[in-house]
């Protein structure tokens, strides 16, 4: 496995990614503080850190809510943010 950094794709910006980094943490070391907001219109990212709550739900790859904190970032991945319509 190779320890160059690599990319992601947030909201089409680029962001780095190391080998073995969540998305959240690749967020936040890209100054990404908060990614998501609530029905109410407050803003949500990073809380537990651990897959408990569900303040740090992203897009994956088309995939919805997705835990940002426990879901490996790999190289590639395009990733969405903000509020997501109820189907």
């Amino acid at each position: 496995m190779s320890r160059e950094p690599a990319e992601i794709v947030v909201d089409g910006r680029r962001v780095a990614v190391r080998p073995g980094q969540s998305v959240a943490g690749a967020l936040l070391a890209a100054g990404i503080r908060s990614w998501r907001t609530t029905r109410t219109g407050k803003q949500r990212g990073l809380f537990c850190g651990i897959g408990v709550c569900f303040d740090c739900l992203v897009t994956v790859n088309g995939r919805r809510s997705v835990r940002a904190c426990v879901a490996e970032a790999r190289p590639g991945d395009v990733v969405s943010t903000g509020s997501e319509p109820d189907d």
